[in-house]
């Protein structure tokens, strides 16, 4: 199951981060045939309730009214508007269904229950939008006014999901997500990203791998082959797979060389290790800033594209 909206495309004037690439990315799926339109499902917005499961109250006060201070706004690096703070709410509305979608059948049914080979696919659901891992409990950065994947988490342990494994693999680090669960046993936070390269301070998470300067292709895999089995160890009743498209080697906010062949490979690598954890799987983008927006709706669609090869 596919989730989108179109009101994802937010006018923040002129700026680095493509929000017209939700929509670009959902028509490529729809025309190249990947997906139908019957497949997609529509967000609500996440509750301002369910925001409060991570952010405090005078953040999201100051979210509401519009009266945040130039240091807020200049460390979220997108300008206030209702319009931007309801299209983000509504794509952490995006993160909350496919989470809930994708564990609403916590097991894996065999198709054969004499042969455990024979396990279906895990449930899965793909998010074309979400992947804000900056945001803090009080207040955004780096264009993540919320941090989507932290309200699902919080969503899914309300629900009664007990282990949780976010595996990040933005170029940038996911500094929101590693504060925000420090101190949460139950939740493993895995980021692989370019170390030298926003933001300047990285909480520690679960397990994090910072990579040189440009990196390239099998280095970057080599790295990841490693650290998956570590993060399926924990034994993740859900996973959220944050697919950034910057690890690109044309991308404007990225000093990592991947190709675009190397990314579907990094896909793989994450989808191969998420199935024989038998675990559900939440993909949600995260960035992608290349020089061409098609090259980033391309990454993306890859990524899509993969995921449903099962």
């Amino acid at each position: 199951m596919i989730v989108y909206s179109a009101r994802y495309q937010i006018d923040i004037g002129l700026h680095v981060f493509p929000t017209d690439k939700y929509r670009r990315i959902h028509a490529r799926l729809i025309e190249t045939g990947v997906c139908r339109s019957s497949d997609i499902v529509e967000p609500e917005p996440a509750s301002w309730d369910d925001l409060a499961l991570v952010h405090t109250p005078d953040y999201l006060a100051r979210l509401r009214s519009g009266a945040m201070p130039i240091e807020d706004l200049a460390q979220l690096e997108l300008p206030w508007s209702t319009a931007m703070v309801e299209g983000f709410r509504r794509m952490v509305g995006g993160t909350i269904a496919a989470a809930e979608i994708a564990t609403a059948h916590s097991e894996s049914p065999l198709t054969n229950p004499a042969d455990p080979q024979s396990r279906a696919p895990n449930p899965l659901a793909i998010h074309l939008g979400g992947g804000l891992h900056h945001a803090f409990p009080n207040h955004g950065e780096g264009f993540c006014p919320f941090n989507d994947v932290a309200v699902a988490v919080r969503v899914l342990q309300r629900h009664g999901i007990e282990r949780v494994a976010i595996v990040d693999l933005d170029v940038h680090h996911g500094n929101g997500t590693a504060f925000i669960f420090e101190s949460d046993p139950r939740v493993f936070t895995f980021s692989m990203h370019q170390q030298h390269n926003y933001p300047m301070w990285k909480p520690r998470g679960s397990l994090d791998i910072g990579l040189a300067d440009g990196t390239h292709d099998a280095t970057y895999l080599e790295a990841l082959e490693g650290a998956l089995p570590e993060v399926m160890a924990h034994r993740p009743e859900c996973v959220f797979y944050l697919a950034g498209a910057d690890p690109y080697e044309d991308d404007q906010l990225g000093g990592l060389r991947l190709s675009k062949d190397g990314l579907r490979a990094r896909d793989r690598l994450v989808f191969d290790a998420v199935q024989r954890a038998a675990a559900p799987l939440v993909v949600v983008l995260a960035g992608g800033y290349a020089r061409r927006i098609e090259d980033t709706v391309a990454i993306h669609t890859a990524t899509v594209e993969e995921a449903l090869r099962g």
